[in-house]
């Protein structure tokens, strides 16, 4: 279910100039960084696909973050019933046309229920996209700190470092995370579910950020810094870490649909989100015996994750291709 893209070219340093080679170009200054990110910035907002992915995510964004406004000017939360929306003679089938779409229940209701469609599906928002943030945020974090270490002090922590990555990246990441899901208590399952997730995912990116610093290790700025006294640590965090920033960055953006889809089936499985909390994937879970009677259910929370997964894809992908561009230069 999560993807990891691990075909980014390799991040080129900016060499700081010395006397012996003239033609090395000198390190950025804060204006020369923040005008890189303009010219990437500037680049995207001609790429009409990744403006329309941007789009799509701020939407989204807004809504998880509005949500109790949202639902207060609906009228209904994610855990109301209204038993008058639906028609019990036909097995609780909502009443009126795309599953009782109306000004009262915008998106209608859960068949058998009565519960708001619209409600659950702005939760469902701030439950996809809180976990996989954070999922994101937690992996990176690991996965850079473990990367560094492990491609630029080398010797036995690259070795225990590397056959951990090795260990995690063979293992069969679904399977555990179903078993280990099922067998733990059901209360803060969302920061159950950053934790596992983080705990598969961080040895995707620790990989290239290792095989980066390995190479960047061997430059000319980072042997001035450390014939300069520098220590092994200043040289990592000031010296290396600044020319990973676009692949850290792409990685990180390209993550993040691969954990929305990973927790949307989790919680499909049912090891995810615990009912009632709502969730994308639960929903769509629940609709799966109505589609042929009631597509609407399945159509809103099916289309708001499609629709979310590929923006974050769409705009990863041009992202790298803009970074691949400007460091072909």
């Amino acid at each position: 279910m999560t993807s990891f893209p691990t075909d980014l070219t390799t991040a080129k340093p900016v060499e700081a100039g010395t006397d012996d080679t003239p033609e090395a170009p000198a390190a950025p200054a804060a204006g020369a960084v923040r005008a890189g990110a303009g010219g990437t910035w500037q680049a995207l907002r001609r790429d009409v696909g990744a403006m329309l992915g941007l789009g799509y995510i701020v939407l989204v964004t807004l809504v998880a973050v509005l949500a109790p406004v949202l639902t207060s000017i609906s009228g209904w939360t994610p855990y109301d019933f209204d038993q008058s929306a639906i028609d019990p003679n036909l097995g609780g089938m909502p009443i009126g046309p795309w599953g009782g779409v109306s000004a009262e229940h915008w998106f209608g209701v859960e068949p058998g229920s009565g519960r708001d469609i619209f409600a659950r599906i702005v939760y469902g928002a701030r439950v996809s996209m809180s976990i996989a943030l954070s999922a994101t945020a937690l992996t990176t974090v690991l996965g850079v700190s473990l990367g560094l270490v492990a491609g630029y002090f080398g010797g036995r922590v690259d070795l225990v470092i590397s056959r951990v990555m090795d260990f995690l990246m063979a293992f069969p990441a679904l399977i555990f995370m179903i078993a280990v899901l099922s067998a733990l208590p059901a209360s803060n399952r969302s920061a159950l579910l950053v934790v596992v997730i983080s705990v598969f995912g961080w040895p995707y990116l620790a990989r290239i950020v290792r095989g980066q610093t390995m190479s960047l290790a061997q430059r000319e700025f980072v042997e001035a810094a450390r014939a300069a006294g520098a220590s092994g640590t200043r040289i990592v965090f000031r010296e290396i870490l600044p020319n990973l920033r676009s692949t850290i960055i792409v990685m990180a953006t390209l993550a993040v649909p691969g954990y929305i889809g990973t927790e949307a089936g989790l919680s499909f499985l049912g090891v995810g989100v615990v009912p009632p909390a709502p969730s994308w994937g639960q929903m769509i879970a629940a609709s799966v015996k109505w589609y042929a009677v009631d597509p609407a259910y399945f159509v809103f929370p099916g289309a708001c994750l499609f629709l979310l997964v590929l923006s974050f894809t769409v705009l990863g992908d041009r992202l790298r291709a803009v970074v691949d561009a400007q460091e072909g230069r």
